[in-house]
């Protein structure tokens, strides 16, 4: 058997009726649009409702609000960090060196959740802490750290010293 042998099973297919071929039989002349109007001219507009405001005006739109200076941070738990910290054997631990490890992702901001248990003295530096984190850190014997946003500095009248259009499109 070869692909030009192929045809689909008898009767699975059927012609398409084909209308308006004269007067003789169904679908002729009008060719079952009916007599006279809009709709048998063939004019009628995708989504027209007869004057009545179209579904897709009548849905409402662009609602919400989305603000242009949300921080996006990356959140890494205490367990991460007790785990990162056995790896390297070292206390020290801040965004770069979660950087080098594949921790979180270069140039995100890192905030510590208090997912997990620490019993080691850590010395952490980062964007944001919760205060269980804090509470949990200090608690072992570390110290957190916290790093000013490079956007956050004030400039006059109480607003961020940049323009903030770097942050528009998050």
């Amino acid at each position: 058997m070869k692909v030009h042998d192929l045809k689909p099973a008898p009767g699975s297919t059927k012609s398409r009726k084909r209308v308006a071929r004269g007067t003789g039989g169904k679908g002729g002349k009008t060719a079952g649009r009916g007599t006279k109007g809009q709709r048998a001219r063939n004019t009628v507009a995708r989504g027209f409702e007869g004057g009545q405001m179209p579904l897709k005006q009548r849905v409402p739109k662009l609602r919400g609000f989305k603000n242009p200076f949300r921080v996006e941070y990356q959140a890494v738990n205490l367990h991460t960090l007790a785990d990162l910290a056995e790896k390297i054997g070292s206390a020290d631990i801040d965004p770069d060196v979660l950087v080098a490890h594949g921790v979180v992702r270069k140039g995100a901001f890192v905030k510590i959740l208090a997912r997990g248990e620490v019993s080691t003295k850590l010395d952490v530096s980062a964007h944001g802490a919760s205060a269980a984190a804090v509470s949990a850190i200090e608690a072992a014997g570390g110290s957190v750290t916290l790093i000013t946003l490079p956007f956050k500095e004030e400039g006059k009248a109480g607003r961020p010293a940049s323009s903030g259009n770097q942050f528009m499109n998050r």
